[in-house]
């Protein structure tokens, strides 16, 4: 990322809730077996303990998992965009219902477009769970998620905003 925003301003930062005044979110435990590697990423509750969405699932996420900020993290000087894996021997912060930035690595978000998780891995070169948009959606790959949709377009590096359950 630069800093001269020639066409556009960069959506985001995954994670990043961006409206704050909408936002419902819930502390939580994250399964220290299962650790969720992104910020942005759908997550599901197994046991009271938030997971990453797996390959094979048919479940709706429960939520998104938030980026902290300000973080305690011992790398103060990574830059934006290259955020540590989330602390699983943390609480972690879960949007239930509101507005965050994620990143979508396949397809071509569009305003009000369905967001799809990843289930399956063809290549094994992919992350379960990871967010596309819909001219990327397969039956056999993707799971779209209800109440959720895409409210524009991505930014260069795939960063968009969704709605989740508003």
């Amino acid at each position: 990322m630069t800093n001269a925003f020639v066409y556009r301003m960069p959506a985001g930062i995954p994670g990043d809730v961006t409206r704050h005044e909408a936002a419902k979110i819930e502390p939580q435990q994250m399964d220290t077996a299962y650790p969720v590697t992104q910020f942005g990423l759908p997550v599901k509750l197994v046991s009271g303990k938030v997971r990453p969405m797996a390959a094979g699932d048919t479940e709706q996420p429960y939520g998104f998992l938030v980026r902290p900020f300000p973080s305690q993290s011992g790398n103060a000087n990574s830059p934006l965009g290259t955020a540590v894996a989330p602390d699983s021997s943390q609480l972690c912060d879960v949007l239930v219902s509101g507005y965050m930035t994620v990143k979508s690595y396949l397809g071509t978000p569009a305003k009000n477009g369905a967001v799809y998780y990843l289930t399956q891995d063809l290549t094994s070169l992919l992350l379960i769970g990871r967010v596309e948009g819909a001219d990327d959606a397969s039956p056999t790959n993707n799971i779209a998620i209800t109440n959720c949709r895409y409210m524009g377009a991505a930014d260069a590096d795939g960063n968009v905003e969704i709605a989740f359950n508003v």
